[in-house]
């Protein structure tokens, strides 16, 4: 198994936990398959998903696609020394660069 959070703190030494949790509750089933748990920014077509399903649709981010673009192209230069790019942390610094890691903290009863 997959320690999402340690891959995190590759890059982020003093992640939020509470936020990494989050994430990981928001690509449920994805992380299932070793393939739809990761993501590939040499892949147009899965570049596309991320900005599309992710930060569009679930950060509710309305920049260009360019601008978008420019942030997975960032996110990509930092972790290009990894080979595999676990998903929970490409979307938790995506989340963390737009400064909206609170969405992905568990409601309160």
């Amino acid at each position: 198994m997959t320690d999402w959070a340690a891959d995190v703190h590759n890059y982020v030494k003093d992640a939020d936990e509470e936020a990494i949790a989050g994430v990981i509750r928001h690509c449920g089933i994805a992380l299932r398959k070793a393939d739809s748990s990761l993501v590939s920014f040499s892949d147009p077509a899965e570049r596309k998903r991320v900005r599309d399903s992710f930060m569009k649709k679930k950060l509710g981010r309305t920049e260009s696609d360019e601008e978008l673009d420019a942030v997975l192209d960032k996110i990509g230069e930092v972790m290009k020394g990894t080979r595999r790019k676990n998903r929970v942390t490409v979307y938790y610094l995506i989340a963390e660069h737009y400064g909206q890691l609170a969405l992905f903290y568990k409601k309160k009863k």
